[in-house]
């Protein structure tokens, strides 16, 4: 049987199927790879985006800021352990994990308004910025384990936040 590689990264088990995977360590997968969203082709990284956006947007509308930056160090917390966790079974920053998307939304959202409009220039900002990796976020990248896989995508919602502030800027808020 030829295993499906799209996806895995160098030091990934490509021997085994991904079935097989995921009853190694299925609440490591499932955290892994954003409750399955990574799973989703093509675009993995721009399906684990969707969930996580509007997770990390209906906490930031309960309007208590300390339970939202509790959210994003328990997911970002999560992300590394998690990644660090999946790596051996899929290579290093793999399309599948997505968790790292998940801690990078949050970082998006910080201190922004909790406008449903600012979803939009969040997630497009957010997946160019994670693709494109301007510096340092590829050099971030490259550190070892769940720590790297997770760090680049912090980067990027650092530069997508501060984006939108920019473009709040120049923009009226409108409130939902």
């Amino acid at each position: 049987m030829t295993i499906p590689t799209s996806g895995w990264r160098k030091g990934a088990d490509t021997t085994t199927p991904p079935r097989e995977l995921w009853a190694k360590d299925p609440f490591v997968m499932l955290l892994a790879t954003g409750l399955g969203s990574g799973m989703l082709r093509p675009y993995s990284g721009t399906w684990g985006t969707i969930p996580a956006l509007f997770l990390a947007w209906a906490i930031q509308r309960t309007g208590n800021d300390l339970v939202f930056i509790a959210s994003a160090l328990a997911v970002t917390a999560i992300s590394v352990w998690s990644a660090g966790r999946a790596e051996p079974l899929f290579g290093h920053d793999s399309g599948r994990i997505v968790i790292d998307e998940w801690a990078g939304v949050f970082v998006c959202y910080l201190g922004l308004p909790p406008d449903a409009w600012i979803m939009i220039p969040v997630f497009v900002l957010f997946r160019i910025l994670d693709v494109w990796k301007p510096w340092p976020t590829r050099k971030l990248e490259s550190l070892p384990g769940g720590v790297g896989v997770t760090a680049d995508d912090l980067m990027a919602g650092v530069y997508t936040n501060l984006a939108v502030r920019g473009v709040l800027l120049l923009v009226p808020i409108v409130r939902s």
